[in-house]
């Protein structure tokens, strides 16, 4: 009978222990359960923030792809403004050459008037002298037929004599 007591108090010391250690197991899934419900939240969270951020990344990439138009339009329109600027500059030259011209015409068309008129004025002195020469001449004709006239009426009267 001893020898089955022996046998019980160990089947029953083994039963403890076993009990003991279930209990232990049990205590231990349920940590290992808790930290597994962490971890598939994290996983839950570390998924949601993932689709987050590559959705920021999408929202980004697109608004690189659009920076980079933009800069590409920029710098387009920066050589179209040097290109205008040149052009621009080239007309500005060409205004104040044509400005140049259109002084140098001006004084040269004044410079004609001033000319024109001291000739307007010599030809009108030369047509008033012209005009009192001829009216000189045509006293001095008048006097000749006159002359002529008296010389003939002494020569009639000298051949009379």
């Amino acid at each position: 009978m001893d020898a089955i007591k022996q046998k019980m108090s160990a089947l029953r010391k083994e039963a403890d222990e076993s009990a003991a250690q279930v209990e232990e197991l049990k205590s231990r899934v349920k940590v290992l359960e808790q930290e597994n419900l962490g971890k598939e939240q994290e996983i839950t969270s570390l998924t949601h923030r993932n689709q987050v951020l590559e959705s920021e990344v999408e929202k980004l990439e697109t608004a690189i792809k659009d920076a980079k138009m933009v800069a590409d339009q920029g710098a387009q329109h920066g050589s179209q403004n040097e290109s205008l600027q040149r052009k621009l500059q080239l007309l500005e030259e060409e205004a104040e050459e044509a400005d140049r011209t259109v002084r140098e015409t001006n004084e040269k068309l004044r410079q004609t008037d001033v000319k024109a008129g001291h000739y307007e004025r010599k030809v009108q002195a030369l047509e008033s002298e012209k005009d009192q020469w001829e009216k000189k001449f045509e006293e001095m004709a008048q006097k000749y037929t006159e002359t002529k006239k008296e010389l003939d009426e002494f020569a009639q009267q000298l051949n009379d004599i």
